[in-house]
């Protein structure tokens, strides 16, 4: 069985809304009213049962938990699609391809032949741990739809235009009356001539066969703010998919994770490291340079330094999101390195330094002489 996940494009921690929108951008592209190609239907329909499953919490929690087999024989009444109201509107979704009954619907249809805002797109970037501490700029490349320049957006060829549909005389819609036992009614739909459009293309532009819109691959320029972090989101307004029948494009979502680095972890707006030194520097205190994010910093390490001591630069760690003068502190960890093994003339000063320190002589040597020296 196919992936819902897979078949509406989404990460398996999508909230609801990413499902909802993935699932609007794909039933537009292959609702068989509007996508000829062979297999559209059959996609539709699979994007339609991907949808139902994981717009709804409970059916979403046992297809996570048991696969295809959790939601096997669940459906439209039970946790599908019996609450439109809950994705938007039924009508907002198949805004272009279904008109209502009984005239109610049929306006909204009408109301929207109008300019149509473009779809939102997600890029997923990776960032190196510095990138994320100090931001900077990127460039990315995406693929979107972007306004026919041959027809600036008619999707009719140079020097024609389109043209009113004959079928609906540039309504949209088509009505037909029905007669029952209970007296007759009117049914509006969707023209199946323009597919509701009002409008029919005769010679179509040869750039964009018709559509209006064409896809191409661009470069960005985007600034990183100084103290991103993993699932921090950017807005890039107006790179998202062109709009339809001269509506605004959408927006570009940038969501950005961050590499692990092998000397730093992060933890908020500080920065954490270890660093390892001998018992000696423990015991007689020392300088070391040590990595920063800033690059080489000296450490001034206090003679009787403790295992597992904590020491700070402050100021070294990340800049505040949104205000990057005030930054965390670096906190480093310290890691006494005890020898397993060690020399005749070591072991001799260590004992002579163990009976000046009073040591027992059941705790002499190097054991009692460090055992007394970090555990007072």
């Amino acid at each position: 069985m196919a992936d819902y996940y897979e078949v509406l494009g989404v990460s398996r921690d999508a909230d609801k809304e990413e499902i909802k929108r993935a699932y609007r951008r794909l039933a537009r592209k292959y609702h068989p009213d509007v996508n000829k190609e062979q297999g559209a239907e059959e996609r539709f329909k699979e994007i339609n049962r991907a949808y139902e499953v994981l717009s709804e919490p409970e059916m979403k929690a046992r297809y996570d938990r048991f696969g295809e087999a959790g939601v096997r024989g669940a459906g439209a009444g039970a946790g599908g699609f019996q609450d439109f109201g809950d994705i938007g509107g039924f009508a907002d979704i198949f805004e272009s391809f279904f008109s209502g009954f009984s005239g109610g619907m049929a306006g909204q249809t009408a109301r929207r032949r109008g300019p149509v805002r473009g779809d939102d797109l997600r890029l997923d970037l990776r960032l190196e741990f510095t990138e994320a501490v100090f931001g900077g700029e990127k460039e990315i490349r995406i693929n979107h739809m972007e306004t026919c320049g041959t027809c600036k957006g008619t999707g009719a060829k140079p020097g024609t235009k389109p043209k009113t549909c004959p079928t609906c005389g540039g309504s949209g819609q088509v009505r037909r009356a029905t007669r029952t036992p209970f007296g007759s009614f009117t049914q509006v739909s969707a023209c199946p001539t323009c597919n509701g459009t009002g409008q029919v293309i005769e010679e179509k532009c040869q750039t964009c066969g018709g559509s209006g819109n064409k896809q191409v691959t661009k470069k960005l320029k985007i600034t990183i703010p100084a103290g991103v972090d993993n699932g921090t989101r950017l807005r890039v307004s107006g790179e998202g998919d062109a709009g339809g029948r001269g509506g605004p494009p959408g927006d570009l979502y940038v969501y950005l994770f961050v590499n692990e680095n092998p000397d730093f972890r992060r933890d908020g707006i500080n920065v954490l490291s270890e660093l390892k030194i001998s018992y000696l520097e423990a015991i007689l205190g020392s300088r070391r340079e040590i990595k920063t994010v800033d690059g080489t910093s000296e450490l001034v390490i206090p003679a009787g330094t403790q295992p597992n001591t904590v020491l700070t630069l402050e100021n070294s760690g990340v800049p505040r999101l949104g205000n990057p003068v005030s930054r965390g502190n670096h906190l480093i960890t310290v890691l006494v390195e005890i020898p397993t093994r060690i020399g005749a003339e070591e072991r001799q000063h260590l004992e002579e330094l163990g009976k000046i320190r009073g040591l027992r002589s059941g705790k002499g040597g190097m054991e009692g002489f460090l055992g007394g020296l970090f555990n007072k």
